[in-house]
């Protein structure tokens, strides 16, 4: 479904701490400052009822108090790092009206189209850097429900952190005078890199400046119309791929449908790839525990542990192959010496993310984001603005056990994709007599 325009009410407000705020740089650590998050993280929630739109301001006007440097603007400084200059110049706020109704974008949010960008407010700007890090939109609409869209500065917070924020900007809507249950904690010097830099390991999913892959997945990827999919795993189909692995290796959920769609991915992209071609995935892993970051730290606190096999080993072993390596990689980053070495590798700002043959996966089914309540209830729908070549585990509201997985792939993959994703749920659907 095309979204409709949104009518605006006026031009987007700039919405300052309420109260006074320190005015500094805030330095941003290595994991805060890669190019790989060089980006928004947008989240888009549907709400059944819509709230007022001075309270929110109001809300959101005092919560930046505690999160001021969401009210500043990033910077370069040495010519590649980034800081945030804390100057409380304030959030960007803008209200719209859209004739659409909450059944409409139920029935098709599933997989969200290119269209719903409209309702973000879109920032002219010359360069990411220019983007405020804190973007609102609210949009009502027809049937007397609301839109929720943010974008938060992904060099600022990681999904833990805007989960944080977006609770305490709630809590204050329904108690204004209420403290938060959780402050936040500013300062990323607790993960700044060690001098002399003591790289001690391979880090895999990290590569030299200018690298010359075998074979590039990604380009290839990106060369092609993208198709967004989306797959609802339910807690039955989970077990039956967790059976392929027990009794002799025990298993999470995450592992069990990482590694499911990593080989599904894999197996779809078709003939083309050299079976000893290595192939990769990549997927963040909270390290506050490891490296023990204070409480209420809202930065990054996560890196990408990478697991590593051949085409052939991928595709043709079972399950437990997979969720082996998976298991592997998250294993590494409870080591705070592996942590640490790799905070160190990326104080050299020619090393990248290496996206060549890899799949990347993001777990937004365990931050809370789907508990978010304004004080009229929880979203009816929360997932990301857009959908995009890297993959999200996303919650499933009312089945905290299940968990809906949603990638874009090119046109040519889609079919092969969708079988692989679902065979299983197939096999047992033909095992009962359904087909």
């Amino acid at each position: 479904m095309e979204a409709p325009d949104c009518m605006y009410r006026g031009e987007a407000l700039s919405i300052p701490p309420s109260a006074p705020t320190p005015k500094h740089s805030l330095y941003l650590s290595n994991l805060d400052d890669q190019n790989f998050l060089r980006f928004s993280i947008k989240y888009l929630y549907l709400f059944n009822k819509s709230l007022n739109l001075d309270l929110l301001k109001s809300s959101l006007a005092r919560v930046l108090v505690d999160y001021y440097p969401l009210a500043g603007r990033l910077r370069t400084v040495d010519h590649h790092k980034l800081e945030v200059d804390c100057n409380g110049q304030g959030a960007l706020f803008a209200e719209a009206f859209t004739h659409t109704t909450l059944h409409q974008l139920l029935e098709s949010s599933k997989t969200p189209n290119k269209s719903w960008k409209k309702f973000l407010y879109k920032v002219e700007a010359h360069t990411f850097v220019d983007v405020p890090p804190l973007v609102v939109q609210v949009t009502r609409l027809g049937c007397g429900g609301m839109i929720l869209c943010t974008a938060i500065n992904h060099c600022v917070c990681d999904g833990i952190g805007t989960s944080q924020f977006l609770h305490a900007w709630a809590q204050l809507t329904k108690k204004p005078e209420a403290e938060l249950t959780i402050m936040p904690f500013h300062w990323r010097h607790v993960l700044k890199p060690r001098h002399p830099a003591e790289v001690k390991f391979r880090h895999a999913g990290y590569t030299a400046p200018n690298p010359t892959p075998q074979v590039d997945l990604l380009k290839f990827i990106q060369s092609q119309p993208l198709v967004a999919t989306s797959f609802t795993l339910t807690p039955s189909h989970v077990l039956r791929l967790k059976k392929e692995c027990v009794p002799s290796l025990k298993c999470t959920s995450f592992e069990t449908v990482a590694a499911h769609t990593w080989r599904s991915w894999i197996r779809s992209v078709g003939q083309s790839l050299p079976s000893k071609l290595t192939v990769k995935l990549l997927f963040s892993v909270n390290v506050r525990r490891t490296v023990d970051l204070p409480q209420g730290y809202y930065g990054n606190g996560f890196l990408l542990a990478c697991a590593e096999s051949s085409v052939e080993d991928l595709v043709d072993s079972n399950l437990r192959h997979g969720v082996k390596l998976v298991q592997e990689a998250k294993a590494r980053l409870k080591e705070e010496e592996y942590v640490r070495s790799m905070v160190d590798l990326l104080e050299d700002k020619t090393v990248k993310t290496d996206l060549s043959t890899s799949l990347v996966i993001s777990q937004w089914s365990r931050l809370g984001l789907e508990e978010v309540d304004f004080g009229e209830g929880k979203p009816l729908h929360m997932g990301p603005l857009t959908s995009d070549i890297y993959c999200l585990f996303l919650p499933v509201a009312g089945d905290a056990n299940a968990v809906r997985v949603l990638l874009s792939v090119p046109e040519t993959m889609v079919e092969r994709f969708q079988y692989q994703m679902m065979r299983q749920s197939r096999e047992e659907n033909e095992e009962n007599g359904f087909f």
